[in-house]
């Protein structure tokens, strides 16, 4: 860690609202050649109805016509960026499929950006986008920033994540070795009646620990607490 990430640490410690945790975010961006930011964070459960949550140092006319126009649903970085831990570059190739929406954000001086997620245990998937209205960026420019851009991406997730909502999960009482081992064999197709001979206990104990599961997950059914467990990482 150098002196500047520690400054920037330092800085952030003493801010308590998300929209001065934005503004120190927003100068670190800017100490890496970006004009402004955007920091997004999704709830990815319901699994038919994510929530998604933004904070953004973007032009507000820019960031109204975003939710008007219901770009994020289309919006191909922050679907990448719901998928996968990879950086992902702007350019035309990325945004064939939505034009109008690139031609809109490049009229507000969102030409160039870099952006990347942090996916939490939870279910959570944090995004920061970096932007800037001109200068390219460079192969060069990406091998000498990128451990500072990903420095700032987790970073970013870190102190603004909390500050926009508490993990839906944070009270949910923790599943015991045994409910975490038949949640696995039931993942793996297996029945009450399969896991009870795999485990060597009763079918009925079995049914016990998925009753239990289902509570402290408030899923509806097994399936519902299988995709639950699996959301939340404790099946890894």
């Amino acid at each position: 860690m150098n002196d500047w990430t520690q400054d920037v640490l330092g800085q952030l410690s003493e801010v308590n609202e998300a929209s001065q945790a934005l503004e120190l975010i927003h100068v670190a961006a800017r100490h890496l050649g970006f004009e402004s930011c955007a920091y997004g964070l999704r709830v990815l459960f319901p699994f038919t109805r994510f929530e998604a949550r933004m904070l953004s140092t973007y032009d507000a006319q820019w960031n109204r016509r975003y939710l008007e126009q219901g770009y994020l649903g289309i919006d191909p970085t922050a679907i990448h960026g719901s998928r996968s831990r990879a950086p992902i570059i702007w350019c035309d190739d990325v945004f064939r499929d939505t034009p109008q929406m690139w031609d809109e954000a490049r009229s507000f001086g969102l030409r160039v950006g870099w952006a990347q997620s942090v996916f939490d245990a939870d279910g959570r998937v944090g995004m920061l986008s970096l932007a800037r209205s001109s200068e390219p960026l460079t192969a060069a420019e990406l091998r000498t920033k990128d451990p500072l851009l990903q420095w700032l991406a987790s970073t970013a997730h870190r102190v603004l994540s909390p500050r926009l909502g508490e993990s839906p999960w944070l009270e949910l009482a923790p599943l015991t070795s045994r409910e975490v081992e038949v949640m696995r064999w039931t993942a793996d197709g297996k029945t009450s009646e399969e896991i009870a001979i795999i485990l060597d206990i009763s079918e009925r104990t079995v049914n016990f620990h998925v009753r239990n599961v289902m509570a402290k997950l408030h899923a509806n059914n097994r399936s519902s607490a299988v995709a639950l467990s699996s959301r939340l990482g404790v099946l890894s």
